[in-house]
């Protein structure tokens, strides 16, 4: 098979720039083609649009006069206007997309054009709740968690039954969200509604990324809505073993990635979840964990490791140009490209951008490119078409010390990937701040047959080995300080 790699756009900040740049208003429906040729230059298979629905007054007036956020503008956005402030895209009001980034018709071209170009198209499904200005409020009351008295966490929402105190959305460990209502799943008539919402959206991409998707779990709802009961018996099934089923049934092929941490990821691949975001290994990465990086890969199921969504930053986390140095940037973006799995990027991500953008800006900061960054992601990225990286089976090999009493091994990251035996291609990847060594047993048919030429993609080594010392001995490797090399394996003589 070949693991998507997956780009993430702020369409909204994206769709301005351009505009800026071009002098015009530019909308999806008008993208300039050098985007896409771009894209296809990169390597990329899917692109994520997010924040391509609609957010309502409230949230953005909510979002314009929040302290917290006025001030996490203050620090991305020097000079913001409050005409900068869009509102959370994710306090949805309509799963519609809005005139200004071009309405229905403007997406519809962007994805025949993202076909065209071999390319598909991701967008937001926020199943948890939706937005404070959401006609159903109003009109379908009951589709959401409330109170029947002003409790914290709650507000008043006039009905045509009267004044009812509905529930913030919130994540069990952090203060509710104020912008957005919260959907109650412990009702049949929720779950109904919200698999239209879903199919819906399906009609208009090829994946959707599943915003916090663990908080949908049958157990984790009524931990964090006890507090709020109900008369209904508790659903049997979870939403996503009803809702994932009808949406592939209608689009094989159709990709769900979900947003989820909590240790909850395996269950959400269980339930069928394409690709689960592997936050462990991006903790271990900028926290410059590097054994138990490698223990935590080596220990899980490889089903588990190839159903990730493996990366270095997105629009929840800080900008790792911030966080890592450009040596420990490029071992740890070969690491998370290298790995079987969802490769996933975000715009500015390869430029270098060091500015953490709040969700609630529709304008950034243009941020100078670090060429040298830019560099190195170009580098890596046109190279992986040409091996089997991504491609085919790929293999976290064991390391084993290379000399009694050296632990060094242990920093190092090393995947096997073979499409068209009998050649194949090593991921090797050095993540201590020092030089590590160790020998990586190979698992390639033959290997004893043939002696190989060696040859790094990334730099300029070549070197010979004899295919029955790499049977008995395993790969001796010898990396320097954030090494990050990849090797294609040919047979020679």
């Amino acid at each position: 098979m070949t693991y998507p790699i997956l780009y993430e756009i702020n369409t909204r900040c994206w769709l301005r720039e351009l505009s800026d740049r071009l002098g015009q208003p530019i909308t999806l429906a008008d993208v300039p083609e050098e985007e896409f040729v771009q894209w296809q230059k990169l390597g990329f298979t899917h692109i994520w649009l997010m924040g391509v629905w609609t957010t309502g007054p409230q949230a953005r007036e909510l979002a314009l006069n929040e302290p917290g956020l006025r001030r996490a503008y203050d620090e991305a956005l020097r000079g913001w206007r409050s005409e900068d402030v869009a509102g959370s895209p994710y306090s949805v009001v309509g799963y519609e997309v809005p005139p200004a980034l071009g309405g229905e018709a403007g997406l519809q071209e962007f994805r025949n054009r993202l076909h065209r170009a071999g390319l598909k198209l991701i967008l937001d499904f926020v199943p948890n709740h939706l937005g404070i200005d959401h006609p159903w409020l109003s009109e379908r009351p009951d589709l959401f968690v409330q109170s029947p008295t002003e409790v914290e966490g709650t507000f008043a929402q006039p009905t045509p039954t009267g004044v009812r105190w509905m529930a913030h959305g919130k994540d069990p460990y952090f203060p509710c969200w104020t912008d957005v209502a919260q959907l109650d799943y412990r009702r049949p008539a929720t779950r109904t509604v919200m698999k239209e919402q879903l199919q819906s959206v399906a009609e208009r991409c090829d994946g959707v990324r599943c915003d916090m998707a663990m908080l949908l779990l049958n157990d984790v709802f009524a931990r964090t809505w006890r507090d709020f009961p109900i008369s209904e018996p508790p659903p049997r099934l979870e939403f996503w073993e009803e809702a994932i089923p009808v949406v592939k049934a209608a689009y094989p092929g159709f990709l769900f990635l979900a947003e989820v941490y909590w240790e909850l990821e395996e269950r959400l691949q269980s339930l069928g979840f394409d690709y689960t975001y592997d936050k462990h290994l991006y903790d271990d990465l900028v926290r410059r964990n590097p054994a138990g990086a490698q223990r935590r890969l080596l220990e899980l199921p490889p089903k588990f490791v190839t159903a990730s969504a493996h990366f270095l930053e997105n629009h929840d986390e800080p900008r790792v140009a911030a966080l890592l140095s450009l040596p420990e940037h490029r071992a740890a973006a070969l690491a998370v490209l290298g790995l079987p799995g969802m490769r996933f990027l975000h715009e500015g991500q390869l430029t270098g951008a060091r500015i953490k953008l709040p969700v609630q800006l529709g304008r950034r900061t243009v941020e100078a490119t670090q060429s040298d960054l830019q560099q190195m992601y170009e580098a890596i990225l046109t190279t992986l078409p040409a091996t089997a990286v991504g491609r085919g089976q790929g293999q976290l090999l064991s390391p084993r010390a290379a000399w009694p009493g050296n632990p060094s091994g242990h920093n190092l990251l090393v995947v096997q990937w073979q499409v068209r035996p009998p050649e194949f291609d090593v991921v090797v990847v050095n993540l201590a701040p020092h030089p590590s060594q160790c020998y990586a047993p190979l698992g390639v048919a033959e290997l004893a047959g043939f002696n190989w030429s060696m040859r790094d993609l990334l730099g300029a080594d070549t070197y010979v080995r004899v295919g029955s010392d790499l049977v008995d001995q395993g790969l001796y490797l010898d990396l320097p300080a954030h090494g990050a090399q990849l090797f294609h394996f040919s047979p020679v003589g």
